[in-house]
């Protein structure tokens, strides 16, 4: 164990996670609230017999030229977790998000020189610049603590620490007096604001407003779809996501009528009517996605699809039962990634073509690496700021079957 509490350093790259590399007498200290190349005062938060360290910056010695007031002071160094690049300048923060996703696929899926990454950037949602990031996610998650505060979690904790606002927020939600009222301690508040804009709260699963459990989302591409989604289910939050992810997985698809299409983690069905109006009836969707109730409220949101096949179960076994052979699979798996076992599932039937959704960069990484040993590489890449004012980000990559040598 340290002596001392803090320590000066100089930083150097962004790491995904919302960190910054730092050396301390030969020892790595992952440092968040700091920007690449600056002098900072790090209180050290870990600091055991670990090969690692972990630190807030809490005085800035010599300052970047990016650093900006943080937009949410409350996910500062000691506040809570989720904005842990509140003061870091919108466009690098796009170019701190690049380096973390090329510096995961290149110590992770080994894709170091790979051309699929020369020029990759990190795109912004349109009108994020103008809204400087914030009041941008339709879908929040509190905590009340033991005085029935809301609030989130501190970072790397589960002390709770009370808010009095959330500047990510969707403005619906801003105004929905989430941290003015009183809550049972403990509970967990779940806001939602969909495209119709009436504010649905849940504390522990049950209805405090918006008088309803389902809520309405509305996505416009070649033509306008409409979404039934639980209140409390999976839906992308950035309020411009599901728009841009579904355009650019069906031009990454680039499907023709009659083909067939694995649509792995499929949820509610965001990309799963899309996809089966770009293959016609003459061609076949089959949409997995493991959680009963966004297999329910698929089944209403494709309904009048009938070259749609529901499948609801863990993807692994279903394919392992199904079988259904793809020209094109677009997967969207949670943050761990889909796993070796499903990605040799997947490449088994050799499809055309596989359009990779993913939001975390190191599971990407893996799940490429795996796919390259059975004869698959990396065509392209693109990546998207969803997550302003956080670590996280969208990447959605393309694989085809490799080049013979």
């Amino acid at each position: 164990m340290v002596n001392e509490p803090t320590i000066d350093l100089e930083v150097g790259a962004p790491v995904h996670g919302g960190h910054c590399l730092a050396r301390h007498e030969g020892r790595i200290v992952f440092v968040r609230h700091a920007l690449p190349g600056e002098r900072v005062r790090v209180l050290l938060t870990e600091a055991g017999d670990k090969g690692y360290w972990r630190g807030d910056a809490v005085e800035v010695l010599d300052a970047s030229a990016d650093r900006v007031p943080s937009v949410w002071p409350a996910a500062g160094p000691g506040g809570v977790g989720g904005g842990e690049l509140a003061h870091v300048r919108l466009p690098a923060q796009r170019l701190w998000k690049r380096d973390a996703v090329l510096d995961a696929l290149h110590r992770i899926g080994k894709l170091t020189d790979h051309p699929a990454l020369e020029g990759f950037t990190v795109e912004a949602v349109p009108g994020d610049d103008v809204r400087g990031g914030l009041g941008t996610r339709t879908r929040i998650e509190l905590v009340a603590d033991g005085e029935g505060r809301a609030g989130m979690f501190a970072a790397r904790s589960h002390d709770v620490i009370p808010l009095t606002c959330m500047p990510l927020a969707a403005e619906p939600i801003r105004a929905a007096g989430l941290f003015e009222r009183s809550w049972r301690p403990g509970s967990r508040l779940h806001a939602v604001a969909p495209s119709d804009g009436d504010v649905l709260v849940l504390a522990d699963g049950d209805e405090v407003r918006g008088g309803r459990r389902k809520v309405r989302e509305r996505v416009t591409l070649e033509r306008t779809y409409d979404y039934r989604v639980a209140g409390a289910g999976f839906w992308q939050i950035h309020l411009g996501a599901p728009e841009l992810l579904a355009r650019a997985a069906l031009a990454a698809a680039a499907l023709e009528p009659g083909q067939r299409v694995l649509d792995l983690y499929s949820g509610a069905g965001l990309f799963t009517a899309p996809l089966a109006d770009a293959v016609g009836e003459a061609g076949t969707v089959h949409a997995v996605e493991g959680d009963p109730q966004a297999v329910r409220d698929a089944r209403r949101n494709a309904h009048g699809l009938p070259q749609v096949r529901l499948h609801e179960g863990q993807v692994a076994q279903v394919l392992a039962a199904v079988r259904p052979v793809a020209d094109v699979v677009v997967l969207d798996p949670p943050r761990a990634g889909a796993g070796r076992r499903v990605m040799e599932q997947v490449l088994a039937g050799r499809p055309d073509r596989v359009v990779y959704v993913a939001c975390d960069p190191a599971a990407l990484a893996r799940d490429i690496a795996t796919a390259r040993t059975i004869g698959y590489e990396l065509e392209s890449l693109r990546g998207f700021d969803l997550f302003p004012h956080t670590h996280h980000v969208e990447c959605l990559a393309v694989l085809t079957p490799a080049a013979a040598p």
